[in-house]
């Protein structure tokens, strides 16, 4: 039997996403859009495909994504052509965006059955995921995938390859050094200094391995320098974790005193998501009526927050809501700021 944790259904969701995306980018009927998905080609898409009769759920996934309201008469997403940048990574395998509701938008694009997220969840049958399967075991050309834009996991990966050569570099050096010191350790014969001054004219590559010492050593150093560079300027600060009421830039290995929140990686995307207090002075809607404060439940009560994160609350992992009129009226009517 499969254990289908939250984490790895949101995985197996976003893999069948893009593997009906490569299906869809050379068989169908929008693959003029999805076979090179620019920004702007998937705005157009977006637009084409809400201007036909969007489910309401769709309209959902929109709102949540643009922060308004989906209007037939104008192209709401055409001032946000920039957002898609991470609708086109996510379908090249860039990068697994944080927020769920980029996935939604997806999976609209590329009409992936079923959407969004908290439906694929609820209808995912823990002991049989046959679609998940299928698309899973679809052929694909390992190059699939698109190389405008390089990824941080490529970054990463080709500085861990570097930091791979740079230490294979110094422990050859080491292995040099060390037989260089055995040689210069054997005893020599004794004679006389005459000898000893004239054979040393005579061959100057004796005092090679001296040199050879030296340049090992000043070669250490360096790497040894480099490789420190890389490590504080890629590694040492690319994780961040929740402390108290936001996310704080830490060390991927650093292990904060009291806080046994999960260490992520960074996400810049989430360092403005905010656990606030709120209480019936603090406006929760837009005048339009989207709800801009989320809620989530906790054992000692409701937490609130400014925007719904990756979906999820960062301590208890459980799914973030938009505020609404019932849960104002039941949390936070009559409740006096402090």
């Amino acid at each position: 039997m499969r254990k289908n944790t939250l984490e790895k259904i949101e995985n197996d969701y976003r893999e069948a996403i893009r593997n009906k995306f490569r299906i869809e980018k050379t068989e169908g009927k929008h693959s003029h859009y999805l076979s090179n998905p620019s920004q702007a080609l998937l705005r157009d898409l977006c637009w084409e495909i809400f201007s036909s009769n969007p489910k309401d759920e769709d309209l959902s996934v929109y709102r949540n994504f643009f922060r308004t309201d989906f209007k037939s008469e104008e192209d709401t997403s055409t001032k946000y052509t920039d957002k898609f940048k991470k609708v086109g990574g996510f379908y090249r395998g860039e990068k697994n965006p944080a927020n769920i509701t980029t996935v939604d938008l997806a999976a609209i694009l590329v009409d992936f059955q079923p959407r969004p997220f908290n439906k694929f969840r609820k209808e995912i049958d823990p002991e049989d995921l046959k679609l998940i399967e299928e698309l899973r075991d679809t052929n694909f050309p390992k190059n699939d995938f698109f190389s405008d834009n390089l990824t941080d996991e490529v970054e990463i990966e080709k500085v861990a390859d570097l930091k791979s050569e740079e230490q294979e570099q110094i422990q050859s050096q080491e292995s040099e050094l060390i037989q260089n010191q055995k040689l210069e350790s054997v005893p020599m014969p004794i004679v006389s200094v005459t000898s000893v001054v004239k054979e040393d004219k005579e061959k100057p590559e004796n005092i090679i391995p001296t040199k050879l010492l030296h340049i090992g050593i000043v070669t250490f150093v360096v790497f040894g320098l480099v490789a420190a560079v890389i490590y504080f300027a890629f590694f040492n600060k690319q994780c961040m974790q929740w402390s108290e009421d936001h996310y704080e830039i830490v060390d991927c290995s650093s292990k904060i005193e009291g806080n046994f929140n999960e260490i992520i990686r960074l996400d810049k995307d989430l360092l403005d998501f905010r656990k606030i207090k709120a209480c019936d002075t603090t406006t929760c809607f837009l005048t339009n009526g989207d709800p801009i404060v989320w809620y989530g439940k906790t054992a000692n009560g409701i937490d609130f927050f400014n925007d719904n994160g990756n979906g999820l609350h960062p301590e208890n992992k459980k799914a973030l809501h938009p505020m609404t009129g019932y849960m104002f009226s039941k949390y936070l009517k009559g409740k006096i700021c402090e």
